[in-house]
């Protein structure tokens, strides 16, 4: 009989015992009390790996440092259990060496407790803030918070966009308790007397005057207007004052408004708004101070038809090359933005607007030149009285694409403030376009790939983000009948192993037109990417000239509409020398079960060697309990351990198989059998070489 057997028996008769002891009435000695474990903690989604263990008072491992060391890496043994410090309550923070699963944690912490000695064990949680603003009308702003809301609230237990600068180029800003602390000084770039409003041209005093006029003033036939307030609407979205207990909250609430002044009475010239997109980005305008503000983010809730104009586009560059990112709204007229200016221009990013049920609303306009769609219909926010001139402050709520792009804004600061080092503009229109809320059905036109979500861009600002969702490619083998809308967005994968070369994408048949898109490890948009072709028929090809080992992603687009469209991604390897698969995954390796964990081999020509290596590094308490075997693609098994060592701990050994009777492609995997309870652990890494 072997130790391990003979521990199992002991603690088996143990039991009986006490159970006889109780069930004869004869007096059993008193049981020592048990220490509590606190499992309601324990994370089953992002894992455990800190634990708080308190030691009794006077016990040898409270009052001994190397006693308590001592008890916990017998305790922990299998998880790698280290001590990090004692906290002022005299119990002792101590760390696995990685998270553990809700089972795994579960085990180790009731090992801990069976120490006579401790008191108690529990986990110790990470906090995060969790902040639901107290403002009494924040239940008002489905954009937020709502099914289709872009989740700031979730955003904000990261960030609140502290630090950040957003321009607000629109009609000026009024007097607002619920904004005036995050507005920082303007300018008024309006020249024209006749469209200021407020009786003189260009000047350091950017509040809004009004712009409101009387009939057919404008031009052409039209009701009088009242005044707007439209800039203090679109500043409340980005930076309304937040959990002060009034009124509204701000996607980017720690963020400071820039009001620039650039639209008055009947609108706004594009010569005012170019010279305001230089000034409000940091570069200079003659006559007009120097911006104290640069600001990572300018606001464009405006607009007019047309095609881009070469001074707009000129402003807007400069802005960019200064890293300025360009939030602008697609328009209102319910028709392809190609023809709203200056949404069609390069180089921003164009906002469509959606309703609280995530479909489009009936007025945005649409087309492939959007980028995003966002919440603008029935959206709440700060405003003013006055049917003229400034009255008191208010709220009110306001359709349009002007109220979508003030939550991309926001969102575009809230990316900045967490930013390690700033994001480009390109960076931060790939963040926004590729971490995004599905659209619930087909928008009733296109409006980008989905509807702005504030968390998943944040987490990806962070690297957080998981892989983008692609269909697989397989080498040299053609995914057909493929079709799509103008500006219809769809995503393939194909994984490259070492070696490879002569990697090719190609889309060919059908009709239509499709673009198409290539970029290494991440989905690529239309502004970035490895290589791109945009021919005008669905005949594409990128070939990328050195391949790099891992997974590229192909984005085809429609330039318009196509059908019956073949694509294929397909590479060669030279066969010649060796190489190593290898999957560092941990797998739990539970009692009384099986886990396996899996390589793919693909590209490959002929057998496996006669030589082939394989090296397997298991962490598990009693190797006697395992049996390891490499599973070919066919199902063979190739034995590597099988149940020896005794009470010896963990697996790590290199060991010669001869495996040329099986093809080199498909799938190996490293299978790993525990065939006794008392004892857990988990596959740490393991490699093939041929």
């Amino acid at each position: 009989m072997s130790d391990r057997q003979s521990r199992r028996i002991r603690m088996h008769a143990l039991s009986v015992a006490t159970v006889l002891a109780i069930s004869t009435g004869f007096a059993a000695p008193a049981l020592a009390q048990q220490a509590r474990v606190n499992l309601s903690g324990l994370q089953a989604d992002t894992g455990n790996d800190r634990f708080i263990v308190k030691y009794k008072d006077g016990s040898a491992a409270q009052t001994n440092a190397a006693t308590m060391r001592s008890a916990l890496g017998n305790a922990g043994k299998a998880v790698g259990l280290t001590h990090i410090r004692r906290i002022a309550t005299g119990a002792d923070v101590v760390r696995a060496a990685r998270k553990l699963d809700r089972v795994e944690a579960e085990t180790l912490m009731r090992q801990i407790a069976a120490d006579p000695s401790v008191e108690y064990v529990e986990v110790d949680k990470l906090n995060k803030p969790l902040l639901t603003p107290n403002d009494t009308r924040y239940s008002e702003q489905w954009g937020y918070s709502g099914t289709y809301g872009v989740k700031a609230n979730q955003a904000w237990d990261v960030t609140n966009g502290s630090g950040a600068v957003v321009a607000v180029l629109d009609t000026g800003i009024t007097n607002h308790s619920d904004l005036n602390a995050n507005i920082l000084p303007g300018y008024d770039f309006i020249i024209d007397t006749a469209v200021s409003n407020d009786g003189n041209g260009r000047d350091s005093d950017a509040s809004d005057p009004g712009d409101w006029v009387s009939a057919n003033q404008c031009g052409g036939s039209h009701a009088a207007q009242g005044s707007s307030w439209h800039g203090t609407h679109v500043a409340g979205t980005i930076a309304a004052v937040t959990n002060n207990a009034k009124g509204v909250a701000g996607v980017a609430y720690g963020a400071k408004i820039v009001p620039v002044r650039v639209l008055g009475t009947c609108g706004g010239y594009d010569s005012d708004i170019a010279d305001a997109i230089t000034w409000a980005s940091g570069g200079t305008v003659s006559g007009v101070p120097a911006n104290a503000n640069p600001a990572e983010v300018i606001n464009l809730s405006l607009g007019g038809s047309g095609a881009c104009g070469t001074t707009t586009q000129t402003a807007i560059n400069g802005a960019v090359g200064r890293g300025t990112t360009l939030v602008i709204a697609a328009g209102n007229d319910n028709t392809n933005v190609s023809n709203a200016s200056p949404a069609n221009c390069n180089n921003v990013i164009a906002v469509a607007s959606i309703t609280s049920t995530g479909a489009r609303s009936s007025f945005s306009n649409y087309g492939s030149l959007i980028d995003i769609a966002a919440p603008g219909s029935n959206i709440l926010s700060t405003l003013n009285t006055g049917a003229t001139t400034p009255g008191s402050e208010t709220y009110a709520s306001y359709n349009g694409t002007s109220m979508a792009t003030p939550h991309v804004a926001g969102v575009v600061a809230l990316i900045q403030s967490v930013a390690t080092t700033p994001k480009t503009p390109a960076q931060v229109e790939t963040l926004i376009k590729g971490n995004v809320t599905a659209f619930p059905s087909t928008p009733s036109q296109p409006i980008g790939p989905g509807i702005l979500n504030a968390k998943a861009v944040v987490d990806a600002t962070n690297g957080t983000t998981p892989p983008p969702t692609a269909t697989p490619l397989t080498n040299g083998v053609a995914v057909t009948g493929v079709s799509g809308a103008a500006g219809s967005d769809k995503l393939y994968s194909l994984d490259v192993p070492a070696g490879a070369s002569g990697l090719k994408f190609v889309t060919t048949g059908g009709t239509g037109d499709a673009d198409l898109y290539v970029k290494f490890g991440s989905a690529p948009t239309t502004t970035s990417f490895d290589c791109k072709s945009e021919g005008s028929s669905n005949a594409e090809t990128c070939n990328i000239a050195t391949a790099q080992t891992g997974k590229y992603y192909v984005l085809v687009r429609g330039y318009a509409a196509y059908s019956g469209l073949s694509l294929t991604g397909s590479y060669t390897t030279g066969g010649g020398g060796t190489q190593t698969y290898s999957n560092t995954a941990d797998f739990t390796i539970s009692d009384n079960a099986t886990v396996d964990s899996p390589v793919t081999v693909s590209g490959r020509t002929g057998n496996a060697p006669s030589n082939a290596s394989v090296t397997v590094a298991i962490v598990h308490t009693y190797q006697g309990d395992l049996k390891v075997d490499l599973v070919a693609p066919d199902g063979s098994l190739y034995n590597i351990h099988n149940r020896t060592g005794g009470s010896a701990d963990n697996v790590n050994k290199t060991v010669t198989l001869n495996l040329s009777s099986e093809p080199l492609n498909g799938t190996w995997k490293l299978r790993v059998n525990d065939n006794a309870g008392g004892d857990t652990g988990y596959i740490n890494s393991w490699s093939v070489t041929f």
